[in-house]
């Protein structure tokens, strides 16, 4: 069975960072896709930042890119979103997925759908 566990939302002050991990278990990222997600109040899903082992190839939403950045970690099994320069535009409730793929098709980073594995979401929480 697959488990994504993640964490290290919080509430954070904007202009600030934080670094959320999401530990898979039954599920390696080496040789795999994996992303993150995130949905605000009243807003649909949207993916944040996907990253796809089978080419290196990573994707970002626009309004992230240059401030977010997503890295795995394949001794640990984990995936990272590393979170800077925070706007309040960013809160939502943030989910891990992982997928079986080697890459993802674009719209599946830019939606989720179609993703085959999902964590628990954390919340992040940005005061301006």
């Amino acid at each position: 069975e697959v488990q994504l566990q993640a964490s290290g939302g919080g509430l954070v002050q904007a202009g600030g960072s934080l670094r959320l991990s999401c530990a898979a278990s039954g599920f390696t990222f080496n040789g795999h896709s994996g992303g993150w997600f995130r949905q605000a109040p009243g807003k649909e899903r949207e993916g944040v930042a996907c990253i796809s082992s089978g080419d290196g190839s990573t994707y970002y939403a626009d309004s992230v890119e240059g401030r977010f950045t997503i890295s795995s970690d394949n001794a640990k099994n984990t995936l990272y979103l590393q979170m800077n320069s925070l706007k309040p535009e960013d809160m939502a409730v943030y989910y891990c997925a992982a997928d079986d793929s080697p890459t993802l098709l674009t719209v599946v980073a830019v939606t989720g759908y179609g993703m085959d594995y999902w964590g628990e979401g954390t919340q992040v929480t940005v005061s301006s």
